[in-house]
């Protein structure tokens, strides 16, 4: 049985299956990314903290495979843990050999208002959502510059692109990936190391529905000018803009405006939120009659 190889994507120079690194790959966009390259004969690599849902995530790919041949590796870390990540990475290129790809899909969000949080909240996202991504990077360079080639996937949020009241700790670290990207872009692009950011709206994941749960309320209506997506059609936008040797990927209109025009929209969404946050505080402070 054969099946099409994800256009765009390097082919490496030796006769091997192509490996993906994911971390986050037991859940949400990293395992809908995983489902469809393993459709497309990859070996996969996920990278996650919870052993049980990796476990399930792994079985569930391993459904999917298109030869009994392919390797789908379940491997427990902590990507705030640099020796977590780094040991973790050894044993997967060890064991499948250089990775093509690299999509860091691990992440949190603790909302709430910047005076309402603990400083450990900001640290634990600095930690996860940047320094984490960073680690699984710095651990996969060296093997893709050895095979002169490679796909890095850093995966941000709209909040990385617009600070969103209510996500204090999460926006900041956000923001960072898409200054490391940048920086990236240019460092890698000599030696054939490609690299994409990706800023997601709301995206149907066990992350959000947790998060939604917790938000402010002003969060919650300021994140919802966009429409949420599936974690698969995400999958399928992220790797076509891969195809298309996209290095900025803003999924729907509202995230391609605040790309690509973010710095004329900041006047009007900024008041608009305004807006929002004075209507929730008034409701808030409201006596009743």
């Amino acid at each position: 049985m054969s099946a099409a190889a994800e256009p765009g994507l390097a082919q490496p120079s030796a006769p091997r299956r192509r490996h993906a690194v994911i971390t986050g790959g037991s859940s949400g966009i990293g395992l809908a990314v995983a489902a469809r390259l393993v459709r497309s004969s990859w070996n996969i690599t996920l990278i996650a903290r919870d052993e049980e849902r990796l476990a399930r995530a792994g079985e569930e790919l391993r459904r999917q495979r298109v030869t009994e041949d392919q390797h789908i590796l379940c491997l427990s870390a902590d990507v705030a843990q640099r020796p977590s990540v780094e040991t973790a990475i050894s044993e997967a290129l060890e064991s499948l050999g250089g990775p093509d790809l690299l999509v860091t899909s691990a992440g949190v969000c603790d909302p709430g208002r910047a005076v309402d949080l603990p400083v450990e909240v900001f640290e634990r996202a600095i930690q996860t959502n940047y320094l984490g991504s960073l680690y699984a990077l710095l651990a996969c360079l060296p093997a893709m510059r050895a095979q002169g080639h490679g796909k890095i996937v850093l995966i941000s949020s709209g909040a990385g692109l617009i600070g969103i009241a209510g996500y204090a700790a999460y926006s900041p670290a956000k923001f960072a990936l898409r200054g490391l990207a940048e920086v990236l872009r240019s460092e890698l692009k000599p030696h054939r190391i490609g690299v994409t950011i990706v800023y997601p709206p709301d995206t149907d994941t066990p992350q959000l529905a947790d998060e939604r749960a917790r938000r402010p309320p002003e969060t919650h209506l300021i994140a919802g000018m966009a429409p949420t997506w599936s974690a698969d059609r995400m999958a399928e936008t992220i790797l076509r803009g891969l195809a298309r040797d996209r290095w900025q990927i803003a999924p729907g209109f509202q995230m391609g405006m605040l790309l690509r025009f973010g710095s004329l929209l900041e006047p009007i969404l900024f008041w608009h939120f305004d807006r929002v946050i004075a209507k929730v505080w008034k409701a808030a402070t409201a006596q009743p009659r």
